[in-house]
């Protein structure tokens, strides 16, 4: 076999030859670009949580942070690293350098995406400008392209805070807790129908949501309040007098509420619903244990039993330790800490991923919303203790 030397002026020849097929193919011509468009389709949905880096430590982990204390998504780094700052493109011989958070942040406007040059190359479809190119066949799908919007809209910073925690926090609460037969708004009002307390309704007011318990098949039935308008009516009044009676029990007597949530007055035993943010703080504010004592409480001069408690804070019971295996709760008046996981809104951690609901716990302390005393307890002693070490979560 023949062996032949390559010389140079083949080899500047190949070189050209290369040159000027990369040139013909970074044109954004043809059928490479042919019914390619770039642009988001729809609204960025903002419950979507997006971080710079892949993994958040939340601040109030264990001394050793547990399973349930990292965030770990997909972050903007990787997302930028993959498509653009590869070793063959802007992480590598390309300029200008798309590699770092500084580098990164010479093309983004934080808090305004549409006037980012980043949002602009990814979405643009002026291919002659548009990242990654045409040519690398590697089109930015739309869940990084959301993460990347919402990521600059929240101010693009290296570690994201409460404005990147609430709405996805929120949305993992309300589709995660808030279904038909658990913390809906529908069945806690629809059990009061079904027990009278709502007065004459039509059937066009209420429906039956069937509920199959996949474990053994059992149907339960639950009344619901399918109409809209008398709902947010009920709920809301409800609502209201549990904030008025507890604003100053002593004051407000005649606000205490009748209806609560469980037996022996609805029906069926239901959860306090947590379908809106609202509806969250007022949980929080207010726990079930509190608004539907399992006890006699209170009865007036008319013979109607209330079983609800005057002292909002005489209880153990807080949506992190409901949510989180790992976190005991102590009742913020005594000073008691659970011995045990309390609620388990979480399905023993199976329900909710590690990641999620290290981000519940990292909106709730983060909300101001959320009040001082349901974080770190009175005087800041502390209400939430990690059951591995007997950390207790201060300010």
């Amino acid at each position: 076999m023949k062996i032949i030397k390559t010389s140079k002026t083949v080899k500047f020849i190949i070189a050209g030859v290369i040159t000027v097929l990369s040139l013909i193919q970074c044109t954004k011509t043809g059928d490479v670009v042919a019914g390619l468009d770039r642009s988001l389709k729809g609204v960025p949905d903002s419950a979507v949580f997006a971080s710079y880096y892949d993994t958040t430590t939340i601040s109030t982990s264990d001394a050793i942070p547990d399973v349930n204390d990292i965030i770990k998504v997909r972050g903007v780094q990787t997302i930028i690293k993959e498509y653009c700052g590869t070793s063959n493109c802007h992480g590598g011989p390309i300029s200008p350098k798309i590699f770092t958070y500084n580098d990164i942040m010479v093309y983004v406007a934080a808090g305004n995406p549409e006037g980012s040059k980043l949002w602009e190359y990814i979405t643009t479809n002026n291919f002659d400008k548009a990242m990654p190119p045409v040519s690398s066949n590697h089109e930015m799908s739309t869940t990084d392209k959301i993460s990347i919007y919402n990521w600059i809209k929240n101010g693009a910073k290296v570690r994201p805070d409460l404005i990147d925690f609430r709405p996805a926090a929120i949305r993992l609460l309300a589709d995660g807790c808030g279904s038909a037969n658990c913390h809906n708004q529908a069945t806690a009002s629809g059990g009061w129908a079904r027990k009278g307390l709502l007065g004459a309704l039509t059937t066009s007011d209420t429906s039956t949501y069937s509920y199959i318990n996949p474990a053994n098949f059992a149907i339960t039935l639950y009344c619901q309040i399918s109409n809209p308008t008398l709902r947010n009516t009920v709920w809301g009044a409800y609502k209201d007098s549990v904030r008025k009676f507890y604003s100053d029990t002593l004051a407000y007597g005649s606000f205490r509420p009748y209806k609560t949530l469980g037996t022996p007055v609805s029906a069926l035993s239901t959860r306090g619903p947590l379908n809106t943010y609202d509806d969250i703080l007022l949980d929080i504010n207010y726990p079930k244990s509190v608004r539907s004592n399992s006890s006699v409480v209170y009865t007036d001069g008319s013979g109607n039993k209330f079983y609800v408690k005057g002292d909002p804070l005489n209880t153990a019971s807080a949506i992190v330790s409901r949510v989180d295996s790992t976190i005991l709760v102590a009742n913020p008046r005594t000073g008691v800490f659970a011995t045990s996981q309390q609620g388990d809104m979480a399905y023993g951690d199976g329900g909710l991923k590690s990641s999620e609901i290290a981000l519940i716990k990292a909106w709730y302390f983060a909300d101001p919303n959320v009040p001082t005393v349901w974080k770190y307890g009175q005087a800041n002693a502390g209400i939430f203790k990690y059951r591995k070490t007997g950390k207790i979560i201060k300010q």
